[in-house]
Order: structure tokens, then C-alpha cells, then sequence
């Protein structure tokens, strides 16, 4: 065990050369090289409290350098990792950070006092929050330095907010970590981690009430009490950056129960079920398409585009057509073009009016049953669906929707924006003439090969809910009897429910 003793400044030290080598072994210890003349203690500490407790530091000015001791050889690894990964920058410049050849750092506590201080009102901060420790951090801990977590609600979100978006629009202002999204509430928020507190005001004080698109998505910013999130999966709604390896899940909740009895005082994440996602992004390479998700922008650096066609596979070829798919999709957008693939037509081509329907069409349908089975949707390399030449007969298996009447999303800010949800087995009927009596429409409904289990009329008898057996079931009348003609001019509408009967 080599270890060494400096006095505080470390110019002035026979023992200290400085200079490690690149390579060595891992260490707890780690040796932070080309420092801006300015930084702080506290700031080369925040570069290693996500990765967990540091216990000494040692800074040498004269050689902009600066030694960090974290707790376990553990944590040094993964923070040499993930810098690896991702330059580390201080003050916008970019430093370098490798193992010492030392084991431990003994400093001289008396010459070393300012440090020694920084570093007790730091731990205060941390309380115990070693990486998968589930204590709370009480509120009065946080007062030395503000948390490095952000809680992220989103108001009036009548378009998708991704993970991908949240983390595009944050790394603006430093390295996010970590992001945690859920559902509290019937409210989309997240849980966001920077590398230093310093960021997360950045971000705070720029984003707090801004609109992400145009007229909506409003963010309300505030600071976590928890001041380190454990993230066990790397999926859609939840990802640590600085863990590649971790696997997306399989449905489980994304916090083991000490973690959510921490945070249950904040967000109760309890049973907070996480969609598996097949080949969940890898992290640090996030491909641009579906962070650019967003099809009408107000956040600057949200790109408009995002990939308007959609690949879907695993269609059931004998009953699947172009109308069907329009009919289905067309919940969550507006579908211009359908082309079932000539030779192979278990799979299709759908393009949305933008790419932010495409997403949330992707979102609410990969892994749904049609016609007794379970499709698959991905973005398409395509950018467009291309038409038959004129006069090319292709068996009806392309058809352009560009004008159809039956658009839901046409008219800007209209109520089906905020009337998005997912497949369920209760349906949200409405425009039924006063002449259709209850009886028909489970008559109607009965007659797609499904069971009707429960109806209920609104009191104005326009509208109605009604409840299939099964989500499959319901997806199936949705695509049978959305805009069938029920007489006296009226044609019927049909959506997904949040509600149950």
C-alpha cells in the first residue's frame, strides 16, 4: 500500500512529483490533471459525487492538478469509465483524470483545513448516500450546496415529452448522469442528475416555466431532496448515463423498495411499472431521431424533424390493410401514407404528419395485439412513403391519406391533443345520434367478435364509454367502428379511455 503524505499546498513537496502514469492500476485515488487556475475544491468534488462518497481531496494549485479520493475502488472505476466516455470539462475547459499510483491520500489536516471543510459540508450534503443507500436526506442537510437533482414536471403536455428530449434539452447546460421519468398524479415528471449542483441552477434558472413546443409542454423546475438517483435500468423511462452496462428490465419497477421508500416522501415511485424495451438505447449514443421527437418547436435545439415513417412488422397478412392501419394509427396522428410491403406483406410502411407522432404511435403501439398479433414499430430509415407510379396497379397496397376528411389532429390546439391515451379495453365513444339506444351499441360492438362487459351513456347521451374484455378486443371494434355511419348523418368516433366503468 503506497500512500503518501503532502502538505496542503503540495508545491513545496520533496515526495510529489505529479506526474502519474497514464496507465496504471485503478485506484481509489485518482489524479485530475490541466485544471483551470480558478477551480475550486468544491468543484473537482462534484466530479465524483455521483459515483459515490469521496473521502479526501488535495489540491495543487501551482500545478493545476488536484488528487480525489473516493470511498471505494468501485466508485473510481466507474468515474474513470464514464469520463472516458465523456470529457470532463471545468470552467469550459477539458481536464484529464486517470488513477494515482497512490492507494489512499494522507494529507496534513491542519495545513489542509479548507479542504477538509469543503469536503465535511459536501458529505453533509450527501448524508450517507453512498449510491444505493435508502436513507432520506433530510431537508436541512441541503442547505451547504444545493442538490444536483432536478424534479422536472411538465404542464400542458398535449405532445410526447421523451426521456430523449428531456436529456437533449438539460445536457445544454452540463453532463446530465441520470434522468428517472413517471407518472404522479396524472402527471409526466422526471428526476434529472447533473455531475455538479452548479448545473442544475444553470438549468433552473433557464428553463423554469419555458415551453418545450410551441404553446405547450411547460416545464415547472425544482430542486430534488434527494441529492443521487439509483437508476436500475436503462430504458425509455429511465437511464443512467454513466452505466452502460446496466440492462433494460423486464417490466419490473425501476427502484428496489429501499430506494422508493426514500423517495416516496417526493414522488412515491412505488410500483411504478417500466416498459421493457426491446434494444433499449445504448446511452452515450443516443441517435438523434428520437431525441428529435418533437414536431412543433418552441425550445430552441429541439430539431423540428424527427423521422415521420414508421416500419411496422409482424402484421397478420391475411386480414391486415392499408385502412385498418390508417384507422389504428390515426389515433395518435395524422396518417398521410400506408404501403404494405409488396414481398413481405407481414410488414408496412406508415408515414405520420410529423415526427412527433410518429414517436408517440411507436410508444403507444409497439407490442400491441392486431388481429392476433403482437406488432412490432420502429422509426424507418425511409423519410417518406413513395407512391406507385401512375397507372401501376400494386394490388391496393399503397394509399395516400394526405386529404382525408378523417384526420384527428388537423385543427391546431384542438381537444383531441390533451385526449391521447393508450390502448385500453375501455373505449370513449361520442357524435351517437339521439335515435341509438344503448342496446344497439352493444349489439354493434358485440358484433367485432369481442365482448362488451360494461356501458355507460354521458348525461347529454352523445357520448358514451364502453368496456371491452380485453385491450386486443378493443383495439379490434376501434378499428371496425371508428367512423361508422349510425344514421341520420351521424358517424361514430371512437378513441382509447383513461377512465373505467
Amino acid at each position: 500500500m503506497s500512500s503518501m503524505v503532502v502538505t496542503a499546498n503540495g508545491n513545496d513537496s520533496k515526495k510529489f512529483k505529479g506526474e502519474d502514469k497514464m496507465d496504471g492500476a485503478p485506484s481509489r485515488v485518482l489524479h485530475i490533471r490541466k485544471l483551470p487556475g480558478e477551480v475550486t475544491e468544491t468543484e473537482v468534488i462534484a466530479l465524483g459525487l455521483p459515483f459515490g462518497k469521496v473521502t479526501n481531496i488535495l489540491m495543487l494549485k501551482g500545478k493545476n492538478q488536484a488528487f480525489l479520493e473516493l470511498a471505494t475502488e468501485e466508485a473510481a472505476i466507474t468515474m474513470v469509465n464514464y469520463y472516458s466516455a465523456v470529457t470532463p470539462h471545468l470552467r469550459n475547459q477539458p481536464i484529464y483524470i486517470q488513477y494515482s499510483n497512490h492507494k489512499e491520500l494522507k494529507t496534513d489536516n491542519t495545513l489542509n483545513q479548507r479542504a477538509q471543510a469543503v469536503l465535511q459540508a459536501v458529505t453533509a450534503v450527501q448524508t450517507a448516500n453512498t449510491p444505493l443507500s435508502g436513507t432520506t436526506v433530510s431537508e436541512s442537510a441541503v442547505t451547504p450546496a444545493q442538490s444536483p437533482v432536478l424534479r422536472i414536471i411538465i404542464d400542458n403536455m398535449y405532445y410526447p415529452v421523451t426521456l430523449d428530449v428531456l436529456h437533449q434539452i438539460f445536457s445544454k447546460f452540463g453532463a446530465v448522469l441520470k434522468i428517472i421519468t413517471f407518472t404522479k398524479n396524472n402527471q409526466f415528471q422526471a428526476l434529472l442528475q447533473y455531475g455538479d449542483p452548479v448545473n442544475a441552477q444553470q438549468a433552473k434558472l433557464a428553463l423554469d416555466g419555458q415551453n418545450i413546443y410551441n404553446a405547450c409542454c411547460t416545464l415547472r423546475i425544482d430542486f430534488s431532496k434527494l441529492v443521487n438517483l439509483n437508476v436500475k435500468y436503462n430504458n425509455d423511462k429511465s437511464r443512467d448515463y454513466t452505466r452502460p452496462d446496466l440492462p433494460s428490465g423486464d417490466g419490473q419497477p425501476a427502484l428496489d423498495p429501499a430506494i422508493a421508500a426514500a423517495f416516496a416522501k417526493e414522488t412515491s415511485l412505488l410500483g411504478l411499472p417500466v416498459a421493457a424495451v426491446p434494444g433499449a438505447l445504448s446511452p452515450l449514443a443516443i441517435p438523434n431521431a428520437a431525441a428529435a421527437a418533437a414536431g412543433r418547436v418552441g425550445m430552441p435545439g429541439v430539431s423540428a424533424g424527427g423521422n415521420t415513417v414508421l416500419l411496422v412488422s409482424n402484421l397478420n397478412e391475411e386480414m391486415v390493410t392499408p385502412q385498418s392501419l390508417f384507422t389504428l394509427f390515426g389515433v395518435y396522428g395524422d396518417v398521410q401514407r400506408v404501403k404494405i410491403l409488396y414481398n413481405k406483406k407481414d410488414s408496412a410502411l406508415i408515414q405520420m404528419a410529423d415526427g412527433n407522432q410518429s414517436q408517440l404511435a411507436m410508444n403507444h403501439l409497439n407490442g400491441q395485439k392486431m388481429y392476433g398479433k403482437i406488432i412490432r414499430v420502429t422509426l424507418s430509415k425511409h423519410q417518406t412513403v413513395q407512391l406507385p407510379r401512375e397507372g401501376l396497379d400494386d394490388q391496393g397496397l399503397t394509399k395516400d391519406f394526405g386529404n382525408s376528411p378523417l384526420h384527428r389532429f388537423k385543427k391546431p390546439g384542438s381537444k383531441n391533443f390533451q385526449n391521447i391515451f393508450p390502448p385500453s379495453a375501455t373505449l370513449h365513444l361520442s357524435n351517437i345520434p339521439p335515435s341509438v339506444a344503448e342496446e344497439d351499441l352493444r349489439t354493434l360492438f358485440a358484433n367485432t367478435g369481442g365482448t362488451v362487459k360494461a356501458f355507460k351513456f354521458f348525461q347529454d347521451h352523445k357520448m358514451a364509454l364502453l368496456q371491452m374484455a380485453t385491450v386486443e378486443e378493443a383495439i379490434q371494434a376501434l378499428i371496425d367502428l371508428h367512423n361508422y355511419n349510425l344514421g341520420e348523418n351521424h358517424h361514430l368516433r371512437v378513441s382509447f379511455s383513461k377512465s373505467t366503468i
